[in-house]
């Protein structure tokens, strides 16, 4: 029978490249280890490690168990956690994941306030793009993520906020505050993020469907590399994002909306697998209501609120 310990040696052998390097750190004699392995490779019927003179890395089953049981071995370390967390006061460690385009401001901003609003919670904040925080999501490596999404995949479990509308970048606009036609768009030098990327994927699809293609003459994966080689010239780009105050774009021509509409969806993801601790759930509700105020205070240009409780902004 597969036992905690298995999994556990498993991914130190991974983890390590060498059973001798993995015995040292878990503390146990290599044969022991070694034996332990082979024990777990017959009970699943299939070789999990590959093994040469420089060590040792997983097969391509190997791999799958490691993803798998790192994940397994995660969610046991938080077990202590969920069942504290359910009997009382929220309490313990939450991992709240962000994508970088939301809002430049809003994670050290939300810290502060989580701090004064549930003091026995301790918050890591996490900002990235949206397929890495999903990534990290389904991983269990994060409790929560704010993310923009083109698909809503049914992986996780999400509470969809609000939809955000895409915007040309350029640093001359010139359409004072018309829209400007998708077709436009294709026909100038553009700065885009490289496949896979949220944006890019909702944008290469509006094109196709409209029989375009774009012009891209420069690739970049940070915001603040798409924002440089914009105000240098370099081409024009496209953001979910209306207004880019918190992202030192003042000196740039206004954001254009792109006509007809492409949308993204912002939403708050977990995990489909696993409920949410209490303390999560008091940061989900909290952090949902931060963004919300947030951008109706700001007037965000391009966001179209989704759950009806919420009216139209």
């Amino acid at each position: 029978m597969m036992q905690y310990r298995h999994l556990h040696y498993f991914i130190s052998v991974v983890e390590a490249g060498s059973f001798s390097r993995a015995a040292s750190t878990i503390h146990i004699a290599q044969p022991a280890l070694s034996q332990q392995i082979a024990q777990l490779e017959e009970q699943l019927g299939v070789s999990l490690l590959l093994r040469s003179a420089r060590g040792v890395r997983p097969t391509a089953a190997g791999e799958v168990l490691y993803r798998e049981a790192s994940s397994i071995l995660k969610r046991l370390e938080q077990l202590p956690g969920i069942l504290r967390s359910g009997t009382g006061a929220a309490e313990g460690l939450v991992r709240l994941g962000m994508s970088s385009t939301i809002m430049k401001t809003a994670p050290v901003a939300f810290i502060e306030q989580c701090k004064a609003s549930l003091p026995n919670v301790a918050l890591r904040m996490a900002v990235s793009d949206s397929p890495t925080v999903k990534r990290r999501v389904i991983a269990h490596e994060l409790d929560l993520g704010l993310v923009l999404e083109d698909d809503l995949a049914p992986t996780f479990s999400r509470q969809p906020l609000y939809r955000q509308r895409l915007f040309l970048i350029r640093s001359d606009g010139t359409s004072k505050g018309k829209p400007v036609k998708l077709n436009d768009v294709a026909s100038l030098p553009l700065v885009l993020p490289p496949s896979p990327n949220i944006t890019r994927t909702a944008l290469d699809r509006a094109l196709v469907a409209a029989k375009l293609s774009a012009d891209i003459v420069m690739e970049a994966d940070i915001i603040a590399d798409v924002i440089a080689a914009v105000r240098a010239g370099v081409g024009a780009s496209v953001l979910p994002k209306g207004d880019l105050s918190d992202m030192s774009g003042d000196d740039l021509g206004d954001p254009e909306m792109i006509e007809p509409p492409i949308y993204l969806t912002c939403s708050m993801i977990s995990s489909g697998n696993f409920p949410l601790a209490n303390a999560a759930e008091a940061v989900r509700e909290r952090y949902i209501q931060f963004i919300e105020t947030t951008l109706r205070e700001t007037q965000a240009p391009g966001v179209e609120w989704i759950d009806a409780r919420r009216g139209k902004s």
